[in-house]
């Protein structure tokens, strides 16, 4: 066992023993353990600060009973979280999930990441996630609007612009935000930047839905530029049918390249010739009319693998978007197979340990989650900034910023990626991240 491998080992004992049975936050916390703690060690007032040990324990960490009535009268009772996990260079910044999986391992993993993507964006803003385990799959818009306004009762006095400011995620889009905002509104008493994602008429930000699938595409051109190539004319896999998904499907159309797979829990969409926009436009359509995506009009020549995963396809890049873990060894193997180089994370922690190995050994590029798919807080630091000054950017501004912001933070990584040619992005986002936030841990002293 070497020097690292040892850190590691010692330090992931003491961090199992404190989160014990939490396996998504522990895989998080490993992955980056292994690529700073010897950045800590080297630093001796990082050492002594404890900084990564710090970062494992979040600031606060509230759960509470969410109770609502279903269309039928019926009490239902679910279980709400958030996770504040680092404010030390900004307010807390973070999206909601609602969704059956949500528990404190997985928020607090998504906390985890958050404090270093959000460091990597420039832009002062602290890490936290939320949410709760409901599933609004087969409710009605007033049931959803009732729990979302039952969920906000017990989150206001935890929020605020200067103190925590939530986003969406997975399943809360801009509808459920406007009806967390309004219910925060109306318990609070005051109109004010609580939370992003909102709609234009009521201090939104131009391009906030777009901009985590725009921006992963932009880290992509950012990847390829830096070896030499453009994305014209390369085939890109794409996993998922959400948001993230299709605007990163859109964008990648736009900029010239050929997007062959979109994908759900039951099979995958393979365009051989790569989708058209109206064929990503009927994806967006069914998802948000709650349908499935295995029937696809002829003419749009799209070809449906019931059971299927996209990375058995013959692509050039892969954006896995669809959630965490979801590409496995085997996918992996399958995914070098059909001619990738270089992958993109749309989602957070979408690859297992063992994927990771896999492309690892195959010298295939990999830009992480943390870095890759920071499009959509950097906006919404951008909304935050706009809510703050009451002025608004236009949807060209916006996408000038965020293309800027993308390619920051492609710099950023590389600085810390070691190789030029064969940059390691993973260790490079870690490092970086860890370095802004350790300057700042360091610098509060014993608090």
């Amino acid at each position: 066992m070497d020097r690292r491998d040892a850190l590691v080992e010692s330090f992931m004992e003491a961090v199992r023993a404190r989160n014990s049975g939490e396996d998504e936050f522990l895989q998080a916390v490993e992955e980056v353990a292994r690529d700073v703690l010897t950045v800590e060690k080297a630093h001796s007032g990082y050492t002594d600060a404890r900084v990564l040990e710090r970062l494992t324990e979040p600031d606060l960490m509230v759960q509470f009973r969410v109770v609502w009535e279903g269309d039928d009268g019926a009490t239902q009772v679910n279980r709400g979280w958030r996770v504040q996990m680092s404010n030390a260079i900004g307010p807390y910044k973070g999206g909601i999930r609602f969704h059956p999986s949500v528990s404190p391992s997985v928020l607090k993993f998504l906390a985890f990441e958050q404090c270093f993507k959000n460091a990597l964006t420039g832009l002062p803003l602290g890490g936290a996630k939320g949410g709760a385990d409901f599933d609004p799959s087969g409710r009605s818009p007033a049931e959803i609007m009732r729990f979302s306004q039952a969920f906000m009762a017990h989150l206001a006095p935890f929020i605020g612009p200067d103190l925590d400011v939530p986003a969406g995620d997975i399943n809360v889009g801009q509808r459920e935000i406007g009806w967390l905002f309004g219910a925060y509104k109306r318990q609070q008493g005051v109109f004010n930047g609580a939370l992003t994602g909102k709609g234009e008429a009521f201090g939104g930000s131009a391009l906030r839905t777009e901009a985590t699938g725009f921006g992963l595409v932009y880290f992509v051109c950012a990847m390829l530029a830096h070896r030499g190539e453009e994305i014209a004319g390369k085939r890109i896999a794409i996993s998922g049918k959400g948001n993230v998904s299709t605007h990163a499907a859109l964008k990648a159309i736009d900029e010239g390249a050929r997007v062959v797979t979109l994908s759900d829990t039951s099979g995958t969409l393979h365009a051989p010739d790569g989708f058209s926009r109206e064929g990503v436009e009927w994806v967006m359509e069914r998802k948000a009319a709650g349908e499935d995506i295995a029937t696809p009009p002829a003419a749009l020549g799209l070809q449906w693998h019931e059971d299927t995963l996209p990375w058995g396809m013959e692509a050039d890049i892969a954006l896995p978007c669809a959630t965490q873990n979801e590409m496995d060894e085997d996918a992996a193997k399958a995914l070098v197979d059909g001619g990738a180089s270089l992958l993109a994370e749309g989602a957070n922690m979408p690859l297992t340990s063992s994927a990771i190995s896999v492309l690892d050994r195959a010298g295939l590029l990999q830009g992480p989650g943390k870095a890759a798919n920071a499009g959509g807080v950097a906006v919404s630091g951008l909304e935050m900034s706009q809510n703050a000054q009451g002025r608004f950017l236009t949807r060209e501004d916006v996408d000038r910023n965020l293309r800027d912001i993308m390619s920051d933070i492609h710099r950023t990584v590389l600085d810390e990626a070691g190789s030029a040619d064969a940059p390691d992005y993973r260790q490079g986002a870690n490092v970086a991240g860890y370095r802004h936030l350790a300057r700042a841990i360091a610098s509060y002293g014993i608090i």
